[in-house]
């Protein structure tokens, strides 16, 4: 009897054991093959268009991130000129702070000027560590203020494993993201065009015409030998080890990999590469409807115009498997049959829900491309006695 209790204790201990192993293997397992990324500490893949998972391994968690962190610095930086509030040619001095600066850097000199198209390259493809700090004392006044700016930033991208101290991703204590955040925030980067003309190039000059020409060489050697990439950030460190996120478009799908924790460069640059040639050859993307197509008409009760006609604002698609049954993809547009004036420009009024079966796979807010106010008392009665004598409009 002894001995039956004794068997039977040690058997439990050991399923106890084995059962979290089982799990992590389970989760790894669920996408495209836990073999993609097999060196990788986590690793995610993902569409950028439309945001579709197509592969994780341990994506969620929290892990130094080291340069990579200057995503954030570089989105930050590309919303303050889209907002008007910077200027690619405005001057951006450097402090006596930023200067100090170790590890990467373009070797700004205290008190020395560059404009912020200068700065954004030193940041994109040399990894500046000085460059970052400027940027933030210029955008929000310190570097203190700027990472709150980040945080505020991370949490608006429903980023909840991330939690930034700095903006260049130097060693620091509760600094920290997932590959999971990470590929939200490049996502969010890539919908600024133009960050691929300084994240993609390979080569260029800062202070060219001086006495002191600086050669940017990009850290990331993809944007070289790997057809179609064109971006974003390396990150390296001795705690955080080899770290990219890169994207790469190919036949208009563009695709987004993130790597933590490699152990080398020439392992992350190749389980990046073969993310990206799993998703180049296994997916495509399926228009639903093209920019311009109409989509549909709401009245507008009282407003200036009596209805709002419908256009599709963009490219709305989905990713699909190449070879796969797009027929069975099927789109339903919500719209209320009235809404009432004023309508803003960019207020949403809809949805337009794509589904494969009687699954729901992608929803897009459907808004108003105009604005239309509310109308006046001799418009408003103009219109109903129209109305009441069949009038055209």
């Amino acid at each position: 009897m002894k001995k039956t209790l004794i068997a039977g204790l040690l058997a439990v201990c050991m399923l106890l054991h084995a059962a979290p192993g089982y799990a992590e293997e389970k989760t790894a397992g669920q996408n495209a093959g836990s073999e993609l990324a097999p060196n990788a500490r986590s690793a995610v893949l993902l569409d950028a268009d439309t945001g579709t998972i197509i592969y994780e391994k341990n994506s969620h968690d929290k892990l130094p991130p080291a340069s990579i962190t200057k995503i954030m610095t570089m989105l930050l930086t590309m919303e303050a000129i889209h907002e008007g509030r910077l200027k690619w040619t405005d001057l951006v001095r450097t402090s006596e702070y930023a200067a100090s600066m170790g590890g990467s850097q373009i070797f700004l000199e205290p008190g020395e000027e560059m404009t912020v198209e200068e700065m954004l390259k030193g940041i994109a493809m040399a990894s500046g560590n000085d460059a970052s700090v400027a940027m933030a004392e210029k955008i929000a006044g310190s570097e203190e203020e700027f990472v709150r700016m980040m945080n505020e930033k991370a949490a608006e991208l429903g980023m909840k494993d991330t939690h930034f101290v700095n903006c260049n991703g130097l060693p620091a204590e509760n600094h920290y993201s997932s590959a999971h955040d990470i590929a939200l925030m490049s996502r969010e980067l890539l919908q600024y065009e133009g960050i691929t003309k300084y994240t993609g190039a390979y080569q260029d000059y800062l202070r060219k015409d001086s006495e002191k020409p600086f050669w940017l060489v990009n850290t990331n050697k993809l944007v070289r030998f790997y057809a179609g990439a064109d971006g974003l950030k390396t990150g390296y460190t001795s705690e955080a080890k080899f770290c990219l996120s890169a994207t790469a478009q190919r036949d208009g799908l563009r695709a987004v990999a993130v790597v933590l924790g490699a152990p080398d460069t020439k392992i992350r640059n190749a389980e990046i590469s073969k993310m990206f040639d799993y998703a180049f050859a296994q997916y495509q993307m399926h228009a639903v409807f093209k920019k311009g197509e109409m989509l549909g008409t709401v009245k507008v009760s009282k407003g200036s115009e009596p209805q709002i006609q419908l256009q599709a604002e963009q490219d709305y698609r989905v990713l699909v498997k190449k070879g796969g049954k797009t027929e069975e993809l099927r789109h339903e547009i919500v719209l209320p049959e009235s809404i009432a004036a004023p309508v803003t420009e960019g207020q949403v009024l809809g949805t337009l829900k794509v589904y494969q079966g009687e699954a729901l796979i992608k929803e897009f807010e459907l808004t108003s491309s105009s604005a239309i106010q509310r109308a006046g008392f001799w418009k408003l009665f103009k219109r109903t006695t129209q109305q009441l004598f069949h009038v055209d409009s």
